[in-house]
């Protein structure tokens, strides 16, 4: 009767050993990945008290339709981890791995996909429609981006799970390795771009822009048509022609949006009670350019001061034009604040020097086209 080795036999009994809890958490696998689900959704009755959500809503909304994919995730993590037991023997764990790990790298895209498009549709569709006003190409812009992320992660997983060396794959890889990264880096670049442009949004479709190319010739002023995922295409003025640019390139250059620069004529007209001397009318004049330095976006150059006999009585009238410019609705609500309080201020500088007024209307605000 021949006798077996001890060592040997200890080495059989270990390997069946492990091997045993190995295949026996595989078969328990689809059940703990069942159970997580509805693991969640005590998790979320038990932090009712604690938070404001409401987790039936949150249940039903987030988890419940993708559930088979969070079972699936977790029976396939749950033999991941288990497969440690074998991690001793390098060849058998490689080869068991391999097969493993490739299923878990492929449910990872799937759940992530799954879970990425269901929180796009509950939220990010109306928080993109809450910031920008319409639902648009933004949403894509954010989606390939969370798409990228997940096929790295899922690369990164599955290389440090048969622990590969990423260097050393990198470098293995040679001059097709360096090119696919270029194109990537590429690729990133005009992606990043894009994302840029939206979160910024220094113009819309539909505005009207003028664009630095070549700061040695001539800019190129045009509307923007659409905004895409890799380029922005211009109709150029007088041309009729289309160019497309490229996101990462858009987002470098100086741009001047023409449809932003809102611009308001202010007309303030003051009555005099006496007739106004020449000396006294420069005074007045003087005093209302002064009170219009509080503005920052003043149009200096179009500023003027109109005297002439007043319609209701012997003395003068005195009409003052401004031209009040701004990016937007409330920066030119608060410019015409800043005149009202401007006219205050003149009214107190005038009267130190003995030239009492009155204001017959209020100041009269008009649209002023931008000159182009």
């Amino acid at each position: 009767m021949n006798q077996f080795d001890p060592e040997i036999l200890r080495e059989v009994l270990e390997l069946a050993l492990r091997l045993g809890l190995f295949l026996g958490s595989a078969a328990i696998s689809p059940i703990i990945g069942r159970s997580l689900p509805q693991l969640l959704q005590r998790l979320l009755q038990f932090n009712q008290d604690h938070t404001d959500i409401n987790p039936k809503e949150v249940y039903d909304r987030y988890i419940k339709p993708i559930q088979n994919a969070i079972a699936v995730m977790g029976a396939l993590i749950f033999i991941a981890l288990n497969l440690n037991w074998l991690i001793i023997y390098d060849e058998l764990y490689t080869f068991i791995g391999f097969f493993i790990y490739s299923a878990l790298s492929i449910g990872i895209l799937w759940f992530a996909t799954q879970a990425t498009r269901q929180v796009i549709r509950q939220s990010v569709i109306s928080l993109v429609k809450r910031w920008f006003g319409e639902v648009n190409e933004v949403v894509l812009v954010f989606e390939t981006l969370i798409y990228i992320v997940i096929v790295l992660v899922a690369l990164i997983l599955f290389a440090r799970g048969l622990q590969l060396d990423l260097f050393t794959l990198g470098a293995s890889l040679g001059i097709g390795g360096v090119a696919v990264a270029f194109a990537s880096q590429q690729a990133l670049g005009r992606l990043f771009g894009t994302l840029e442009l939206y979160l910024d949004r220094p113009y819309l479709p539909g505005e009207y822009i003028r664009v630095t190319f070549n700061p040695h010739a001539e800019d190129l002023y045009g509307r923007v048509e659409s905004i895409g995922l890799r380029s922005t295409k211009i109709r150029i003025v007088a041309r009729n022609t289309v160019m497309i640019v490229p996101n990462s390139m858009m987002a470098s250059l100086n741009i001047e949006n023409i449809s932003r620069g809102k611009k308001i004529m202010a007309i303030l007209c003051l009555d005099f009670f006496k007739g106004l001397k020449e000396s006294e009318c420069a005074l007045v004049r003087q005093i209302i350019e002064e009170a219009s330095l509080v503005f920052r976006d003043l149009d200096r150059a179009s500023t003027q001061v109109q005297f002439s006999p007043s319609e209701s009585s012997s003395g003068t009238r005195a009409r003052a034009i401004f031209f009040l410019t701004g990016s937007s609705k409330n920066s030119v609500d608060l410019r015409k604040e800043l005149l009202e309080l401007a006219n205050d201020a003149i009214a107190k500088k005038l009267a130190a020097y003995n030239i009492t007024f009155t204001t017959p209307d209020p100041i009269v605000y008009i649209d002023s086209p931008m000159s182009i």
